[in-house]
């Protein structure tokens, strides 16, 4: 090994929400003692947190309960601003062909299943911000600069960012859906686009936001209200691009007057307060998760649609699962960049992942672009559930993240590694 190198035994490059809070997990757990590792996390530019009256930034995102508890494993989410954050406690779906406020709009309550509410839209800045100071207060290191490539070695990974060699036993891949440590790696994937933009803005509502994320499936996409602390929302507003192109460009009091009639009125009129913004839409999966003293967590290793907000919810749960993985292998005196332990988590969440990105993509095809009778037996079936209890409860136990195999961090929170 290149003695000249900086030596670390899990090198994390990429430091928003999910890159970040695999950090401090580790770090947390095995920073310390007998079990101490030398983990370090490398961003572009170290992120700014947003100064106490600045107006709130239009991407957020919702956070399940279970990711919920992973943030307060990690120590973070005692960190984020809480006048910042928006708890919400309904969830209400509905087709274009009916009002929000029909019985047969699929409303889920969190009062339901005695849970105080279905999680918490908060800015991916402010907590990415939160697990990074978490993260150094419990001793890791930030690194800043560009990765620019890589070298697998049997006993090691060596790796330059910036001007600056470094090298790491564990090299965990956090950096998007373009990864460039995906490409250095040369792990393929499956991508295709969904022909879909999302324009991302906040607005000013007439009504009050009550607590309630709104989805409407319009049949050429899906709108999205999800209520934020200042009384504002936040739309993500999915359509096929060339509608999307021309809604981008149309002049203010135009695209207000379309996007309240898109969304049935619910909440009033809607007057944007943040500037538009469109982003394209694909699907990626990596065909592996894991090779030799690598892994990729988040949008990294797989990208879904956001109609179900499940991004950064699947990444904090792969994030959660690798670190558990990792630990349990030194726990028995094994490398954490040991292949065995990496396969685990491959195998882990790709067999939670699999139903969850079809499922989705299903959703998709029939609920938010279908038009034909499988589409209208879909919308029907928004019905059915509607009206059964049993049925709502498995969907709001879908929504709070607390499904499937659990890691956990997510099981039980900050009590995950005590």
């Amino acid at each position: 090994m290149n003695s000249a190198a900086e030596r670390w035994d899990v090198l994390i490059v990429g430091g928003g929400p999910v890159g970040a809070c695999a950090a401090a997990l580790l770090q947390r757990a095995a920073g310390s003692g007998r079990r101490a590792l030398r983990i370090a996390v490398a961003e572009p530019a170290r992120p700014v947190r947003a100064a106490e009256d600045e107006p709130l930034d239009a991407r957020v995102s919702a956070f399940s309960r279970a990711s919920e508890r992973i943030l307060a494993a990690t120590g973070a989410w005692a960190r984020v601003d809480a006048h910042r954050i928006q708890p919400y406690e309904r969830m209400c779906v509905w087709p274009a062909h009916l009002p929000a406020r029909s019985p047969d709009a699929l409303l889920f309550d969190a009062a339901a299943v005695g849970e105080a509410d279905l999680g918490a839209i908060a800015e991916n800045r402010l907590v990415q911000c939160a697990a990074l100071e978490a993260f150094e207060a419990a001793g890791g290191t930030m690194l800043t600069g560009g990765f620019t490539g890589l070298a697998i070695r049997e006993e090691a990974v060596e790796v330059q960012l910036g001007e600056r060699k470094l090298q790491c036993r564990l090299l965990v891949g956090a950096d998007g859906a373009r990864s460039r440590v995906r490409e250095s790696i040369g792990i393929a994937v499956q991508t295709a686009s969904y022909g879909q933009t999302a324009i991302v803005a906040n607005v000013r509502t007439e009504r009050p936001h009550e607590r309630t994320a709104w989805q409407r499936f319009l049949g050429e996409g899906t709108l999205a209200l999800l209520p934020l602390a200042d009384g504002t929302s936040s739309i993500v507003w999915s359509i096929d691009e060339t509608a999307a192109r021309e809604r981008l460009a149309m002049p203010q009091a135009q695209f207000e007057a379309a996007l309240t009639d898109a969304s049935g009125g619910v909440l009033g009129a809607l007057t944007l307060c943040t500037e538009r913004t469109g982003l394209a839409l694909r699907r990626l999966r990596a065909e592996r998760f894991a090779a030799a003293r690598c892994a990729l967590i988040g949008d990294a290793a797989h990208v879904v649609h956001p109609l179900a907000g499940q991004g950064v919810n699947l990444g904090l749960l792969d994030a959660a699962a690798l670190v558990e993985c990792v630990l349990q292998a030194q726990r028995v005196g094994e490398d954490p960049g040991a292949l065995a332990p990496l396969r685990r988590y491959e195998r882990w969440r790709k067999s939670e992942l699999a139903p969850m990105a079809l499922a989705i993509d299903g959703f998709n095809r029939f609920l938010a672009h279908g038009q034909g009778p499988l589409a209208r037996a879909a919308q029907h079936g928004l019905a059915w559930v509607n009206r059964s209890e049993a049925l709502k409860r498995l969907f709001i136990t879908q929504a709070l993240g607390l499904s499937g195999e659990l890691p956990a961090a997510a099981r039980s929170g900050g009590a995950a590694f005590s």
